[in-house]
């Protein structure tokens, strides 16, 4: 059977997966310098993979490809996992003192989106380990 809803249960699971691979990819210094050389291009090329692959895992797997009666729940899911695990991923470098938001914005936003796309995936991952 497939997911009907979208409840705290979800959104847990998905903070935690997110958390899972944000966490040692946060404390790589390769991934702080990677963010601060990649130009933007390559900065939207990543998040638009993130957002290609949380879909279609959503579509495979999350909802087993039934998403007729359900898109705005699907669409849903897939905006509302990425933006937790975006905010997971900031307070991870914020705690790390590794966001600097004041500083330099522009370099905080790309390790925060680099971060994101290994982070996303293990995000609805998790999410999708239990099927209702």
């Amino acid at each position: 059977m497939t997911k009907k809803s979208f409840n705290f249960e979800d959104i847990v699971q998905i903070c935690v997966g997110a958390f899972a691979l944000a966490v040692p990819i946060s404390f790589s210094e390769e991934a702080w310098q990677l963010a601060e050389t990649l130009p933007l291009t390559n900065l939207l090329l990543l998040l638009c993979l993130s957002l290609t692959f949380l879909t279609l895992y959503t579509y495979q797997s999350v909802f087993q490809r039934n998403i007729n009666t359900r898109r705005f729940l699907f669409i849903t899911r897939i905006v509302v996992a990425y933006l937790i695990t975006f905010f997971i991923v900031s307070l991870v470098l914020l705690s790390i003192d590794k966001l600097p938001f004041v500083s330099d914005p522009l370099i905080a936003l790309k390790r925060v989106v680099v971060i994101s796309m290994p982070a996303s995936m293990g995000a609805i991952i998790v999410d999708g380990f239990d099927k209702e």
